[in-house]
């Protein structure tokens, strides 16, 4: 089916929007490769990667009867390329990154990962880029802790399914939520799920309950609950599963959060693991709103001086309560909480 959200004018258009700010031109360049299939089995099993590699010769009537084995995904014959593309352009980040070539970097990529799991595509995703990255960073830099902030306006399912026993990968999600009302209507996206096994408290489900949440809200969000973490759990390195359908004017989200906030929120993420941070794309389905907050992330990457934040200061009721309802969750698990 047409899908008119999940556009290739995401990419295009946001490129367009940096090159207008003059930002293109002082980045450095990362070229991108196709990730190999070792470093998809890293997450994906052997048989979702058969799946998906047998559709590149697909006709439409195929690709459409592969495609309802899943949930919001549709295969194209360059899907698997493109997928391969997204996955191997986060790696080069995170060897740019930490070999010290840059200092951090923005992956422009699509299709996005963090819905899609072991053995399935999900929600417009196919590998999840953003949990191959870590698991990469781990094998080949030996790291021990690595911290994965998913601001996109969706639970990122497939990446807290991945983690979910795993101690070395601290994941916090905030999403949109409606107590279970919006996709992908898990119980599991929900501020009690704090992880499994040795993996209990490095799972953070921030749920919010209401549409148009806004500024305010975001910030409390990073000094009541991920900034303390963050710092306890010392990570040595940030990955972000950076969608942007939490800003204002997104069809999907609903928010109110503007462009300004996520410079505020990458300069917060920017005094974590040495300033090593690697902001990968996830969903963002507003053209404008996509662009000016890529614009935003990539100028606090550049070093330059965070924008004034203007309007209400005090985060909205619904926001305090899913607020108070993760710390109550994650106090057995955390000085800082337990110290309160």
């Amino acid at each position: 089916p047409i899908c008119d959200i999940e556009v290739p004018e995401r990419l295009s258009s946001s490129y367009e929007q940096l090159r207008s700010y003059h930002l293109v031109e002082r980045c450095v360049h990362v070229p991108v490769r196709e990730g190999s299939e070792e470093e998809i089995l890293l997450v994906h099993s052997l048989e979702h990667l058969e799946v998906a590699k047998s559709t590149q010769t697909m006709n439409e009537e195929e690709l459409k009867r592969v495609s309802e084995n899943y949930d919001a995904f549709f295969f194209h014959p360059s899907t698997y390329h493109c997928a391969r593309l997204a996955v191997g352009a986060a790696l080069q980040l995170v060897d740019a990154v930490m070999a010290g070539k840059v200092r951090n970097g923005m992956a422009l990529v699509r299709p996005p990962g963090h819905h899609s799991q072991r053995n399935a595509a999900n929600g417009f995703c196919l590998f999840n880029n953003v949990a191959i990255a870590a698991e990469y960073a781990k094998l080949k830099y030996g790291l021990q802790r690595i911290l994965i902030v998913d601001w996109d306006v969706h639970h990122g399912q497939g990446t807290q399914y991945i983690f979910e026993e795993d101690p070395s990968v601290l994941y916090f999600s905030w999403h949109r939520y409606e107590h279970q009302e919006f996709w992908p209507s898990l119980k599991e996206s929900d501020y009690d799920a704090v992880g499994l096994g040795k993996g209990k408290g490095f799972n953070i489900n921030l749920p919010w309950n209401k549409v148009g949440m806004g500024n305010s809200d975001y910030l409390a969000a990073f000094f009541h609950v991920l900034l303390p973490m963050a710092f306890e759990f010392d990570p040595e390195l940030v990955i972000v599963s950076s969608g942007y359908d939490s800003g204002i004017g997104d069809p999907e989200g609903q928010m109110n959060a503007t462009p300004e906030v996520f410079a505020h929120l990458t300069h917060f993420l920017m005094q974590l693991a040495n300033g090593k941070l690697c902001v990968i794309l996830e969903g963002g389905y507003h053209l404008k709103s996509l662009g000016e907050s890529v614009c935003m992330t990539v100028k606090t990457l550049l070093g330059d001086p965070v924008p004034q934040i203007t309007g209400e200061m005090a985060p909205c009721l619904s926001a305090v309560e899913s607020i108070q309802n993760v710390r109550a969750a994650h106090k057995p698990y955390w000085k800082w909480l337990a110290y309160e």
